[in-house]
């Protein structure tokens, strides 16, 4: 306080211009996994691709900062987005798609800290989403700041935690999963991906924790060379893996089963 006047605190009213952006939106769907390499990227462009074959109106927000790969993955051509009150996605088989590439480029986008957390702020406001069924969040790996940061932001959240038979991975998802029961995130389930024999480990993990097992996603030898064409993709066993988590989706209210409980 100076000469009397009481000074007020600055508000940032990026996360109430967040709301509005989303209010057209039915569900956010953020899909994640524990750590880096398990194909969650993968699993989130296919998802997008298969839904929108569905006819749902769905979204698409690649949320690695540093790495992002979904534009790579669908084949979409980075580019600076239009712009009116507002970004529009880019739009590609029926897929409103946002992620930092458009603005960066190749160039590398070394966020730290506050300043990850600024950007994707600044990205949430900016974005012009629209009426969408669903948005799907292609989230960064790990449960770090940015995981943190959307679930503050978006309080709708639900989380597809995408998993492998790998004992790494396993640890690594049984971690998330006590996370995400400790933050109350509301979880869809938990998608085994890459299974390359029958196995019930992740089902096992995920039935400990009580969350749905909602499926095994084959590993695929020919998802590498189908990489960037949408036509391509469909045509590879993982997507019609994909096709059935899309279908699960679709006929779920979008009231998710909370995480009850850890071991």
């Amino acid at each position: 306080m100076a000469g009397g006047q009481r000074t007020m605190p600055d508000i940032d009213p990026r996360p109430a211009v967040i709301a509005d952006r989303l209010s057209g939106v039915g569900r956010v769907i953020g899909v994640g996994g524990s750590k880096g390499g398990t194909g969650k990227t993968a699993v989130a462009s296919l998802l997008a691709l298969a839904l929108a074959d569905r006819g749902a109106r769905v979204g698409l927000f690649d949320l690695d900062f540093t790495s992002p790969s979904a534009h790579l993955v669908l084949g979409v051509e980075a580019g600076f987005p239009a712009e009116e009150f507002g970004i529009d996605p880019h739009v590609a088989e029926g897929i409103a798609m946002m992620s930092v590439v458009f603005f960066a480029g190749e160039m590398p986008a070394p966020l730290r800290g506050a300043e990850s957390s600024s950007a994707l702020l600044e990205l949430l406001a900016i974005t012009r989403w629209g009426d969408l069924d669903v948005l799907l969040l292609d989230m960064p790996p790990g449960l770090g700041d940015a995981t943190l940061d959307v679930v503050a932001l978006m309080p709708r959240l639900e989380f597809l935690l995408v998993g492998t038979a790998s004992r790494v991975v396993l640890g690594s998802v049984r971690r998330a999963l006590r996370l995400l029961t400790g933050i109350r995130v509301p979880l869809l389930g938990v998608v085994e991906n890459m299974r390359r024999e029958d196995g019930a480990a992740v089902a096992g993990l995920a039935g400990d924790h009580g969350a749905h097992f909602l499926g095994a996603l084959p590993f695929d030898e020919h998802f590498e060379k189908a990489l960037g064409s949408a036509e391509a993709l469909r045509r590879t066993g993982l997507y019609g893996g994909v096709g059935e988590l899309a279908d699960t989706i679709l006929s779920s209210p979008g009231e998710p089963v909370a995480v009850a409980g850890t071991r």
